[in-house]
C-alpha cells in the first residue's frame, strides 16, 4: 500500500516544521473576523501554532499572529487560544 504524504505546517512561534494535525490553525476570515479553526478548513488566510503554552505565550509577546494574518488580534481569541493550549 502506498504511504501518503504528511503536511507540514511551520509555528508561527517557534519557526518549526510540525505535521499539520499536531498544529493549532488560526484563521482570518474574508470578513476579516479572526477566529480559531478546529476543522482546519474555514477558507480565509491561516497561521499555525504550536499546542504548547510556550509558543502562545511568544506568539502573543512578539505579535507573530497579527502580522501573519496581517490585522490585529483581539484579546478574546487570546483568551481562547490560552484555554485550547496545553
Amino acid at each position: 500500500m502506498k504511504t501518503r504524504k504528511i503536511p507540514m505546517r511551520k509555528c508561527v512561534a517557534c519557526q518549526e516544521m510540525k505535521p499539520k494535525k499536531e498544529l493549532v490553525r488560526i484563521v482570518r476570515s474574508p470578513e476579516g473576523e479572526v477566529s480559531v479553526d478546529p476543522t482546519g478548513k474555514k477558507s480565509g488566510r491561516g497561521a499555525y501554532l504550536c499546542n504548547q503554552h510556550s509558543c502562545f505565550v511568544l506568539a502573543k509577546k512578539k505579535n507573530s499572529l497579527g502580522n501573519q494574518l496581517k490585522t490585529t488580534i483581539s484579546e478574546e481569541v487570546y483568551a481562547e487560544l490560552e484555554k485550547g493550549v496545553q
